[in-house]
């Protein structure tokens, strides 16, 4: 079958064929991600990204080719999720952009198309790397190029396109190391193959086309109503002189609300808790010593006053956040919009939007806390008409140390700055499982193997999370040492959490050891040493 020209019925059934593929291999490509984290997710980004591109032209409309281009390039910008999201709506973009305004597509139009859109995904990353999904779409651009100057049969150009594109995918792992280790091709540039199959099975009816739209979404914005704040006082004291046992006060105090935390050390309690009867919580608490720099807010009044007023606030937070404990932690730091997503679901750029556009502040800094949001927070930040600064938070444990240091006072360069140098000298860790056997740094992993990872490398694998926790902190912690922090997640139970931090407390004897409950899902721990 010979195509000299692609119309419109064609184009469509193109786009929509390239992410039904794409739907039905994600978990190929999500398997193909290097770190055995349980939370490798190219390929379900890369297919989130695809259905908000395509979802607007599946409606039985007849579109022209540019209306189709237009829905394409906007929904795939809105509905990008992860760094592989992002550069995928940015190879859509140049692609959409250049065939605008033609009304018979034909191969030399598609070449030029192939070369924008890899020419834009490589602008819209800081410091792009090869090896991965932008080198598979520049090697089928160059292809497509070559091709454009004899090639007259747009099936035989795909087809000669995709066999290329192979080729430089399979040579991916001689250009980053760590996919060589691993034994795998790059994963985004393994989903790209797959859109580009897709969509030449669907423009050869080879493939039937599903018109349903499957719908899922990454990120929600937490606690934003009055109703939502179910205890209203946020209640913090100090005991001084305290004699009691603080596990008791605890056990006393829980069944008032949430939020909870009851730190001991030097004679001095230190407690904080989401109430709606602080008289109480301070009554049971004078049982022990007294009490000192009593601290009450009014939590719904707060948040009536931050997004009732007409008047603009000088700052607006918006932070990615996962697990409840961890978005309480972000609320007491008065950030304005939490949305949920993080390490196992991304949220897209349109989430973020969202975020954006509902605070009314002068300035408005995001907090992604992950590497793989950075880029669909900085592509909001280019959308939105608004004072925006993006932080370069890579995790929860950065964003939390950032919002410590954040300073309502100062302007707004001062704020970053301070922001930035507090996150930035931290160390962070994490605890979780491996999905599948590996090798990595010359390190054999098995699947369920227990982790420890800082700095993106595999410190440690053992059989127990509490045994691997402490061979992680060992090589965090250092002379320098004064805090740690861990955020237990939903899998680890209270009595374990507080076991592991009466160990290290032996262990650390001159270390400050905390233990919050973060919730969070995968994670056993998150971990900060400062």
């Amino acid at each position: 079958m010979k195509i000299e020209h692609l119309d419109a019925v064609m184009l469509k059934r193109g786009f929509i064929g390239a992410y039904s593929s794409l739907e039905k291999n994600k978990e190929e490509v999500n398997a193909l991600n290097v770190f055995p984290v349980p939370d490798g997710d190219t390929g379900t980004n890369m297919a989130l990204t695809m259905n908000s591109a395509v979802k607007e032209i599946r409606n039985g409309e007849e579109l022209s080719i540019d209306e189709i281009l237009s829905r394409v390039a906007k929904g795939s910008l809105m509905g990008a999720r992860g760094n592989s999201g992002v550069i995928l709506s940015q190879l859509l973009r140049g692609f959409t952009k250049k065939l605008t305004g033609i009304n018979r597509i034909n191969v030399k139009e598609l070449a030029h198309a192939f070369k924008e859109g890899s020419d834009m995904a490589y602008k819209a990353v800081m410091k792009p790397t090869e090896g991965t999904i932008l080198t598979v779409g520049r090697g089928c651009a160059e292809k497509a190029m070559e091709l454009s100057r004899k090639e007259t049969d747009v099936v035989e150009f795909f087809r000669a396109v995709i066999e290329h594109g192979n080729h430089v995918l399979d040579k991916t792992p001689d250009m980053l190391p760590v996919l060589k280790d691993a034994g795998v091709v790059d994963a985004g540039g393994k989903g790209l193959i797959v859109i580009l199959e897709g969509a030449l099975k669907a423009v050869l009816g080879e493939e039937e086309v599903e018109l349903e739209v499957i719908t899922q979404t990454a990120g929600k914005e937490l606690h934003q109503l009055d109703h939502d704040i179910e205890f209203g006082y946020c209640t913090e004291f100090i005991v001084n002189n305290a004699e009691g046992d603080p596990e008791a006060l605890k056990a006393e105090i829980e069944s008032f609300g949430d939020s909870m935390l009851v730190v001991d050390g030097d004679g001095i309690i230190k407690v904080h808790i989401h109430t709606n009867h602080p008289g109480e919580v301070l009554e049971k608490a004078l049982k022990l010593g007294e009490l000192v720099d009593i601290k009450i807010d009014n939590m719904r009044y707060q948040h009536h006053e931050n997004y009732s007023s007409k008047e603009l606030q000088k700052y607006g937070i918006v932070a990615i956040s996962v697990g409840d404990g961890i978005a309480k932690i972000f609320e007491d730091f008065r950030v304005d919009r939490i949305i949920s997503g993080g390490q196992t679901m991304n949220p897209s750029t349109e989430d973020i939007l969202k975020a954006v556009d509902s605070i009314d502040a002068e300035n408005i800094i995001i907090l992604p806390n992950n590497k793989n949001i950075i880029l669909a927070a900085t592509q909001a930040k280019e959308l939105s008409e608004k004072n925006i600064e993006v932080l370069m938070t890579k995790s929860i444990q950065q964003g939390i140390s950032a919002m410590v240091a954040f300073d309502e006072s100062q302007e707004l360069q001062e704020n970053i700055e301070c922001m930035t140098e507090a996150f930035e000298s931290i160390k962070v860790g994490e605890v979780t499982f491996s999905v599948k056997d590996t090798v990595i740094d010359g390190r054999v992993i098995a699947k369920d193997d227990i982790m420890g990872i800082a700095s993106k490398k595999i410190e440690c694998v053992g059989q127990g999370v509490p045994e691997v926790t402490e061979e992680l902190l060992e090589s965090l912690v250092d002379e320098d040492s004064e805090i740690v922090t861990l955020f237990y997640g939903e899998d680890v139970g209270e009595d374990e959490a507080e076991s592991l931090r009466q160990l290290l407390e032996k262990k650390y004897p001159e270390i400050d050891i905390e233990m919050i409950p973060g919730g969070q899902p995968l994670y056993y721990y998150l971990i900060s040493v400062e």
